[in-house]
């Protein structure tokens, strides 16, 4: 993930570490090394003290990047790596589900550590998660980093995730030049809905084709869900427009009369997490 906004960073660390607790997996989170340890624990703890339990019995474990690579003082990536696998091994033998992580990318520069050597560690990390129950997201402070290597970061990692909860993305791209919307398709964000719709229609109309991606939203209102088949209904310069959708996206459109728009072709699939 990357953030310009301490609120966002603090939002999505909360809800990574309360799922990784509630999943009853370890949980180590390596903050800013400028953040003080009192102010993470209370970021991590508001609105209640329900994770200081956790910190108890050593389920939810504050560390840093330092501690991790000790005795070494300069970071390499074998070292990191190897520690994290051996964490991970030491949570399962203790009984717990798996271990996750937080890496809050700020200790790069608080090591001195040259962003080549992170670069090649983000890119070479398979050997981390194959056959092993761990997580791990990496937090880019863009007031830290260039563009360049958050783009390059973004590319190099297997999901991006969104800046804020509740928030909506739609990209197209590879392979198959699909419509895809990540996120919440609510009412907040229903003109967004809309108008990347739009768009899609108009881009794909000499093809004559459009497919749209509602596999990984976590909400489908019934609004956009109606935006949804009105665009499609009025596109009349289309001959197909197909719609993956999960089990509950594929009930909510043909109750709205999905169906009853000949062009369009719900496919239901299952979501890809």
């Amino acid at each position: 993930m990357s953030y310009a906004d301490d609120e966002v960073r603090w939002d999505v660390v909360t809800a990574f570490v309360r799922l990784g607790l509630a999943r009853g997996e370890k949980v180590i989170v390596l903050p800013c090394p400028e953040v003080p340890e009192e102010e993470v624990l209370a970021r991590i703890d508001f609105p209640s003290r329900s994770t200081a339990l956790a910190r108890e019995r050593g389920q939810l474990v504050l560390s840093s990047m330092r501690t991790v690579i000790r005795p070494d003082t300069e970071f390499t990536a074998a070292r990191q790596m190897g520690r994290l696998r051996a964490e991970t091994e030491r949570a399962t033998a203790e009984g717990y589900a798996g271990l996750r992580a937080f890496i809050d990318m700020g200790w790069v520069a608080a090591l001195g550590t040259d962003t080549a050597v992170v670069t090649h560690r983000e890119t070479h990390a398979d050997a981390l998660f194959t056959g092993r129950p761990y997580t791990e997201i990496c937090a880019y402070d863009r007031r830290r980093f260039t563009p360049a290597m958050v783009a390059a970061m973004e590319s190099a990692h297997p999901r991006v995730l969104l800046e804020r909860l509740g928030s909506l993305w739609a990209v197209c791209g590879q392979p198959d030049d699909a419509l895809r919307f990540v996120g919440e398709a609510d009412s907040a964000n229903e003109e967004g809905f809309r108008r990347s719709l739009e768009i899609a229609l108009a881009r794909t109309a000499a093809a004559r084709r459009l497919a749209v991606d509602l596999t990984r939203l976590h909400f489908l209102s019934v609004g956009c869900a109606t935006a949804l088949l009105t665009l499609v209904r009025g596109a009349t310069g289309h001959d197909l427009v197909e719609v993956r959708c999960a089990q509950a996206q594929h009930r909510l459109l043909r109750r709205l009369g999905a169906d009853e728009v000949p062009q369009l072709a719900a496919r239901e699939l299952i979501r890809p997490w």
